[in-house]
């Protein structure tokens, strides 16, 4: 079931960053322009560091642990999921504006 679920989420997901970049229409209207700026600037020094770290290490044990032995039995059935419907703009109702 964490599968199922964390595979309909990215679906979801994904359907939603597509709709979201299909639903957007942009024209730049005005050029960019930089502000007019004066530097005097003159050498600079970043600051040193002396550092002591540990050390960490991964092993691996085995271990016997009581686990859960369950049995599943999968049956169809028809459920009512959400659909979506996608209107990109028009071309030409943004060309004209």
């Amino acid at each position: 079931m964490k599968t199922g679920a964390t595979i309909a989420i990215a679906v979801v997901a994904v359907a939603a960053i597509a709709a979201g970049i299909y639903m957007i229409d942009v024209d730049q209207t005005e050029e960019a322009r930089l502000p007019d700026v004066e530097l005097n600037v003159e050498g600079g020094n970043l600051p040193k560091f002396d550092a002591e770290v540990g050390s960490v290490e991964v092993t691996e044990e085995d271990a016997t642990v009581k686990v859960p032995d369950v049995d599943v039995s999968m049956e169809e059935t028809t459920v009512t999921v959400p659909g979506i419907s996608v209107t990109p703009p028009e071309e030409e109702q943004a060309a004209s504006n």
